[in-house]
């Protein structure tokens, strides 16, 4: 059974970069596509959670990306079970619409939970999920995309390009409450030629709290550039799922770069 992890120790890991590997759900299978679209499947939700936990990752994240009310008692027996076979933080999102489903998705054995689209739409909803459960359990994820020369903020999983602003959001969530942004760019999503290190940057020096980079980790160099936007966590997925590159991979090259990585 996954032990909880109290918030002192989440908060000391920040002092160290993390790597996380990321996994698009669609009923219990893995799924990966490019700029939110030509989605394939990957391989079995439960399994690649168990891999990546004992591989050395230091946080699992896990999107419904298909999320619909008939899909949501299937997800959430999803992420029961893989709480029950790993040792690592499980961040889980998609389809968040209210506070209970974030309570819902907690008492399965999320560590936190990511809201994007019902954030947007209700501001709200990430201060009343914050007090209710502590700003350490909330991640607001972010979708960017350039519009018109504007960094706009997109919901409804990329179909839907909002007149928010990108940075002035990121400040909104934080004054909110939320623990952490989870920031990806559409525009690198999936692509492989590196992380959107400009619109990454511009968040992490408007904002506090931990920003993981998300969408576009092609190589190694990659996750080292990652790390100079100041994100504190850098996620990837075509490059763990494909076995391109391990989790160990990953740390000893950053470590060589003078990168702080767990062993």
């Amino acid at each position: 059974m996954k032990i909880k992890f109290l918030s002192i120790v989440w908060l000391s890991s920040m002092l160290k970069t993390r790597i996380i590997p990321c996994l698009d759900v669609i009923k219990n299978k893995v799924v990966k596509g490019v700029n939110f679209k030509n989605i394939r499947v990957m391989g079995n939700a439960v399994e690649m959670a168990k891999y990546y936990s004992l591989s050395g990752a230091d946080e699992l994240c896990m999107l419904d990306i298909n999320a619909s009310y008939q899909n949501r008692k299937t997800f959430i027996k999803t992420v029961e079970a893989i709480a029950k076979v790993i040792n690592i933080p499980l961040t889980v999102g998609g389809g968040v619409s209210d506070l209970s489903d974030i309570t819902d998705l907690l008492n399965a054995g999320a560590d936190k939970v990511s809201i994007n689209s019902a954030a947007v739409k209700n501001p709200k909803l990430i201060r009343q999920a914050s007090l209710r459960h502590g700003s350490q359990c909330i991640v607001v994820a972010i979708d960017g995309k350039r519009h018109k020369n504007k960094m706009r903020v997109v919901i409804k999983g990329g179909r839907e390009i909002t007149k928010r602003e990108l940075i002035s959001w990121a400040k909104q969530v934080q004054s909110m409450g939320a623990g952490e942004i989870l920031m990806t760019s559409m525009d690198t999503d999936g692509v492989q030629n590196g992380f959107d290190s400009n619109m990454l940057k511009k968040v992490t020096s408007n904002v506090s709290i931990p920003v993981i980079a998300s969408g576009g980790v092609g190589s190694l160099e990659h996750f080292y550039l990652g790390h100079l936007t100041k994100s504190t966590g850098l996620l990837a997925a075509s490059v763990f799922h494909s076995g391109k590159y391990k989790i160990k991979t990953v740390k000893k090259y950053l470590s060589t770069k003078g990168v702080p990585v767990r062993k």
